[in-house]
């Protein structure tokens, strides 16, 4: 964390606050007039500045002018006489966080202090560096077309309307597109509109003056002004209450807006990139929203595919999230092997490609050893009595977990459910499915039908008794009801591996 700074040409004042902050465990840096401060910001900032009205030379409100041109977000606290309370309307207006009444006492000095510092703080977590966030992946051919309109859109600071389902990385096109452009150097602010309480959500974006309503105890600052000179996101903005969007259509229309309790008019210069999972042009008919902000943030339309259209990313996508979370844990990076990664690939995934991230995330913690097989994998991804992973759209893996054997069968059941709970709809018993599958072998021409399916199916009823004995052959084989040589025989025949003498 950076230093708190102190600016005051009075030894007095500074040495008790110094001391008061070291207390608290917290770092000071000491100036004894305003220059001296304006220098060093052009090297270093401050986490917090806390600065007398009036010193010899340049006064506290040059400097907090000066800080307020290099970085908005800085919190700066003015010290003030009561009889200089006129000039600290002034600060407020100069966008000081806060107000301190000479004499004043120390306790509630260093509370304002600390809050001012969480204030800071909160800030720098919602700025974060753009460079900092991973780049999109993806080389299907429908975010290859993703990737064009970046590229197309990257020299502009037209507004952006982006679509697609939740978890589809509406946020990362986001960042990407303000990356690419003119505003690269300053900040992306984003803000899920349908996250905040409604009656919070005004403030939220506007920020509020001192006093504005209850609990309002200091200036904040609102989405729009962290967000000066650069892009500010607004996710899941169906969600947005019908009266906030009147106030954001002036916003966009005119470039101007009121602080929550303030009467002074702001000037945003931000550009503003939206993006829902709804559709819009339907609540435009149902009333739920204005159909003139609709034209305003429909400039230009950036659709994004679900994941089950860019199936061929899920091996990508599944490898990259397997190692960041091997990464951030400082584990091994664990690896699917080829039929577990064929079957992710043909499942739905409705939560898109957050709902892969946390898959990857589970099998990083849970799936025991390096290697995953499809039944390490979360069991409500699995179907119940199947006798093989359904595939919906793709070529079908093996059950013995070699080669995949391309046939095609029936419709998947598909995972279902919020982010973080997958859920498989199984809406076949393993006797349709085998049915089914025997069916398309036949229909192809295949030769030796039943004897492929039987391989299969010896090959999973000997891998789950394995798995169940935890790898013991024998127990495995008394459980299956057949004898120790021929279990053997099999384990060779159909390249089972796990299995142990007892």
């Amino acid at each position: 964390m950076k230093p708190i700074w102190i600016v005051d040409d009075d030894d007095s004042i500074r040495w008790v606050l110094e001391k008061a902050l070291a207390r608290e465990n917290l770092t000071t840096k000491s100036f004894t007039n305003a220059r001296d401060a304006m220098l060093a910001l052009q090297s270093e900032t401050p986490q917090v500045l806390v600065s007398d009205i009036r010193m010899h030379g340049a006064s506290g409100l040059e400097l907090l002018q000066t800080v307020k041109a290099k970085h908005p977000g800085l919190p700066v606290i003015i010290m003030t006489a009561f009889s200089d309370l006129d000039s600290a309307v002034a600060a407020f207006q100069g966008g000081a966080f806060e107000y301190l009444a000479k004499p004043f006492d120390l306790d509630k000095a260093v509370e304002l202090i600390r809050r001012a510092l969480e204030e800071s703080l909160r800030e720098s977590n919602v700025e974060q560096a753009t460079s900092e966030t991973p780049e999109i992946l993806g080389q299907a051919p429908a975010m290859q077309d993703v990737f064009r309109a970046i590229g197309r859109l990257s020299q502009s600071n037209v507004t952006v309307l982006i679509t697609g389902e939740s978890g589809s990385g509406k946020e990362l096109v986001a960042r990407a597109l303000h990356k690419h452009s003119p505003r690269a150097h300053q900040p992306f602010i984003a803000l899920n509109t349908a996250a905040i309480p409604k009656d919070l959500l005004e403030s939220e974006l506007f920020g509020h003056e001192r006093g504005a309503f209850t609990g309002a105890q200091t200036t904040r600052r609102g989405r729009f002004e962290q967000a000066e000179g650069g892009t500010l996101f607004l996710d899941e903005i169906g969600d947005m209450p019908f009266d906030l969007q009147t106030r954001l259509l002036r916003v966009l229309s005119d470039g101007h807006f009121y602080r929550v309790g303030g009467h002074q008019p702001m000037k945003a210069n931000v550009r503003v990139i939206a993006a829902t999972h709804q559709n819009l042009e339907a609540r435009v008919k149902e009333g739920l929203f204005r159909e003139d902000l609709y034209h305003r943030l429909n400039v230009i339309r950036l659709r994004l595919p679900s994941l089950r259209e860019r199936r061929e990313d899920i091996p990508l996508l599944a490898r990259f999230f397997l190692s960041q979370s091997a990464r951030q844990l400082d584990v091994e990076v664990k690896r699917l092997s080829d039929s577990a990664m064929q079957f992710l690939s043909t499942l739905d995934f409705p939560g898109n490609v957050r709902q892969l991230e946390n898959l990857c995330n589970w099998i990083t913690v849970m799936a025991p050893g390096q290697t995953v097989e499809i039944p390490d994998l979360p069991q409500d991804l699995l179907p119940s009595n199947t006798l093989s992973s359904p595939v919906p759209h793709s070529p079908q893996a093996e059950r013995s977990g070699t080669e995949a054997a391309h046939h095609p069968v029936v419709q998947t059941p598909a995972v279902g459910g919020a982010d973080r709970h997958h859920t498989l709809a199984v809406t076949h018993s393993w006797l349709e499915l085998l049915e089914a599958e025997a069916t398309s072998m036949l229909a192809q021409g295949q030769p030796e039908v039943i004897v492929k399916l039987g391989d299969k199916f010896e090959a999973i009823v000997i891998k789950a008794a394995l798995k169940y004995t935890h790898g013991r052959k024998n127990d495995a084989a008394v459980r299956l009801g057949i004898g120790r040589n021929t279990i053997t025989r099999k384990i060779h025949e159909l390249g089972i591996d796990g299995a142990k003498d007892d």
